[in-house]
């Protein structure tokens, strides 16, 4: 399988970057704001939803990937203890809301209740594997 690359520049484009992202595990360490280049920076270990699988096997598959933000000129945590870098998080979720369009605020959701809301002039994001894939022991599993 090829190595993914997407890129968003609207809502739209974020919503697919977010299924994509989906699941992803990280540590809080691996969280970067580096407020002189205006980015915001992930480094994380991504399920791979886009593999296929069989119809008596599944195929879990995991992936390094970086996602990072531009255009971002602040960012705030919620229900994350930026003091333990080993600590890992879940992504469950990525949104935008808009304010003043095209600015708005990106909303990084994590399980456990943490969230990332970053600031932004307008969505520009980019995801992009960067590491060969792994077998993932087993699929997320989300109640309805």
């Amino acid at each position: 399988m090829n190595a993914l690359k997407l890129v968003a520049l609207d809502d739209q484009d974020l919503s697919i970057l977010s299924a994509h992202v989906q699941d992803a595990v990280l540590k809080v360490g691996d969280l970067e704001y580096v407020p002189a280049t205006k980015r915001f920076v992930l480094t994380m270990n991504r399920f791979v939803w886009e593999a296929k699988s069989g119809l008596f096997r599944q195929h879990n598959e995991r992936r390094q990937s970086v996602l990072h933000f531009d255009r971002v000129l602040g960012a705030k945590t919620s229900g994350i203890a930026r003091d333990k870098p080993d600590e890992v998080l879940s992504l469950l979720a990525i949104s935008f809301v808009a304010l003043d369009k095209p600015a708005g605020i990106i909303e990084l959701i994590f399980s456990g209740g943490g969230a990332i809301m970053l600031d932004v002039e307008c969505i520009e994001a980019r995801l992009a594997d960067i590491g060969g894939a792994w077998e993932a022991t087993s699929r997320p599993f989300h109640r309805a």
